[in-house]
């Protein structure tokens, strides 16, 4: 099973991460601790615990109990818009982490003194412009994130459809596929538009790992077509599942509020009230698009092995497919 990724040479990422499978679970807020991160490792892909929602010492924490959960590579995220990430950074060198993926900010901010110790560097961008600061900065690879996508999201709003395949124009380093992408046959989308990796948020939102609260990774699996909306462009973009708070921040917005009164609106500690509090009216629930793709709660480890045998046999359905027998 599975012999398509046993036997590619030119896939870079599989080489660069050394990870058996091209799936990458995405650094989400208060969804992506060390059980999830350890569980995805183990299971072929790279996992990835999510330092945006955790202080340094937490962080930490998180470091060495995946060390000892997992053998295998695994990353850490950083979104660069909080105070405290040059002692986050301090923490990944110090604890010798191999991979970090950087979001939410200048990519030559970091990626040179990560680069200098011997990490592995990942940016996450939305447009071709910061696509090229990233490969200037020097990174090794990126994720191009479409509009789909949960949680932050690119002011643009290009589809995943779209932005892979312009990414792929601009840049000669590896590109990673993210936003709206949960199962095989998206996956097997996702390369044939130039990408030789894919970053899964939502699908592993929902894992029996993931440290989101049980009602809303049930609220995600109940969730239907329509169910998210990219709210709060005057702050930062982000796509949320409709609740109580998002029809307050919807409210606001058809009356003009300016991005003073978003932030009064969102408080602090939103997104933790929902997403692991699990407060599913008053709390900020971030999810991508796909969540209407996503009908239960699994281990992780089948979450990634269903997409890789159903992409696998979408494969091998196309392999086969010709203009002349349509």
């Amino acid at each position: 099973m599975f012999k398509a990724f046993q036997m590619t040479q030119n896939n870079r990422i599989l080489s660069l991460f050394s990870i058996r499978y091209p799936i990458i679970q995405a650094g989400m807020i208060w969804c992506s601790g060390w059980k999830l991160a350890a569980a995805v490792s183990n299971a072929g892909g790279l996992g990835i615990i999510g330092a945006g929602s955790m202080y340094p010492d937490v962080l930490e924490e998180h470091i060495r109990k995946c060390k000892t959960a997992t053998n295998k590579p695994f990353a850490v995220n950083v979104p660069l818009l909080y105070p405290q990430t040059d002692e986050l950074i301090e923490i990944i060198l110090r604890e010798k982490v191999p991979i970090v993926f950087t979001s939410a900010g200048n990519p030559a901010k970091y990626t040179s003194v990560l680069k200098s110790h011997g990490l592995i560097v990942v940016h996450v961008i939305a447009n071709s412009k910061f696509a090229l600061k990233s490969a200037e900065a020097g990174v090794d690879a990126v994720v191009a994130e479409g509009f789909e996508a949960g949680g932050h999201n690119g002011y643009e709003e290009t589809t995943t459809m779209t932005l892979i395949p312009m990414i792929r124009e601009v840049v000669k380093i590896p590109v990673i596929a993210a936003g709206g992408i949960a199962t095989g046959r998206q996956m097997l989308a996702a390369f044939a538009l130039g990408a030789e990796a894919v970053q899964i948020g939502s699908a592993f939102a929902v894992a029996e790992e993931s440290s989101a609260h049980p009602a809303f990774k049930k609220m995600i699996v109940e969730a239907g077509d329509g169910a998210t909306a990219l709210m709060m462009k005057k702050l930062v973009p982000v796509r949320l599942l409709k609740n109580k708070f998002y029809e307050q921040v919807k409210e606001a917005e058809l009356k003009g509020a300016d991005s003073d009164t978003l932030k009064a609106i969102l408080g602090r500690g939103r997104a933790k009230k929902g997403m692991f509090e699990g407060d599913t009216e008053e709390g900020e629930l971030e999810i991508g698009q796909v969540a209407a793709l996503i009908h239960g709660i699994r281990p992780a480890a089948e979450i990634l092995n269903e997409i890789i045998s159903e992409f696998e046999s979408a494969r091998n359905i196309l392999v086969g497919l010709s203009l002349k027998n349509l």
